[in-house]
């Protein structure tokens, strides 16, 4: 008979097991395997430190243990990952929302102030960026397209779930699903920008997250590059494009933006003082 465990054994034992298989933080891990395992708030395990598991609690937790030991991310376990304070549903069918991308969120809220019309999120995958723009500008209206009908569709029950009514979720390829002469003043996306021999996809949590929405040709520019001179025929005048990117791609992408005829070019760092946002202003040319 397994001996019964309190909550604060538990955790000692589970940070000292996922120390050992390399996680980077195995003290929160811990903490939100078990309370997802308990259905209990964070506070639960402060208050309660003496309650003991019984067996099945236990079992049940061992379980998610187990997972995360293998690699597997945290948020594919739980189901859920928090954004711009919002608790989002998570799929291996979609990239995991990362706190560094609230900073193109931030800058797009910069942008959208200057001028009246829709956003556009491309690639929205759980809906992440569209839904933090959408429950901040509750007056425009928020439109994301992801490849995959998977992911449109998780996107949607978020908005549904989060109450968020000014947002749009549709599949297809980047523009494509778009009606012609359709206009936004800001366009948005976190385009997969990974090269596609890179190390990084060996490691870490991206192991287990869909390769389509990571790996792109052409050193991991070629999604970039399409978007960047397709989004001209959808930005309405003084429209905004903002892309985030890899931490080494700035130059390459302000590059991408001269050439296509955009103004106001700019990147910006991460929380990390990494590059990672790269915007630039794009007006039509006018003859007579």
């Amino acid at each position: 008979m397994t001996a019964e465990l309190s909550v604060e054994q538990t955790l000692k034992l589970a940070v000292a097991n996922l120390q050992e298989s390399g996680s980077d933080s195995p003290s929160l891990d811990a903490a939100v395997l078990l309370c997802h395992s308990l259905s209990k708030p964070r506070s639960f395990l402060l208050t309660w430190p003496d309650k003991l598991l019984s067996t099945e609690q236990q079992q049940q937790f061992q379980t998610l243990l187990s997972r995360r030991i293998q690699g597997e991310p945290v948020a594919y376990i739980v189901g859920e990952r928090e954004f711009w304070s919002l608790p989002l549903k998570v799929s291996p069918t979609t990239l995991i929302p990362r706190p560094d991308t609230e900073r193109l969120v931030e800058l797009a809220l910069d942008k959208a102030a200057l001028s009246e019309g829709a956003i556009l999120d491309l690639g929205t995958g759980t809906g992440a960026i569209a839904l933090a723009l959408a429950s901040e500008l509750p007056s425009r209206k928020v439109i994301g397209i992801d490849l995959m009908p998977d992911a449109q569709q998780l996107a949607t029950d978020n908005a549904q779930t989060l109450g968020i009514t000014n947002s749009t979720f549709l599949a297809g390829s980047w523009f494509e699903p778009l009606q012609a002469g359709t206009q936004f003043a800001v366009i948005v996306s976190n385009p997969p920008y990974i090269e596609e021999n890179d190390p990084h996809l060996q490691q870490g949590d991206v192991r287990f997250e869909p390769l389509s929405a990571l790996v792109a040709k052409d050193q991991g520019l070629a999604d970039i590059r399409h978007i960047t001179q397709s989004a001209r025929e959808y930005l309405s005048n003084d429209g905004w494009l903002l892309f985030e990117h890899g931490y080494d791609q700035g130059e390459a992408v302000r590059q991408i933006f001269n050439e296509n005829g955009y103004i106001d070019v700019e990147t910006y760092q991460d929380y990390g003082n990494n590059d990672r946002v790269t915007l630039g202003r794009y007006v039509a040319k006018t003859f007579e």
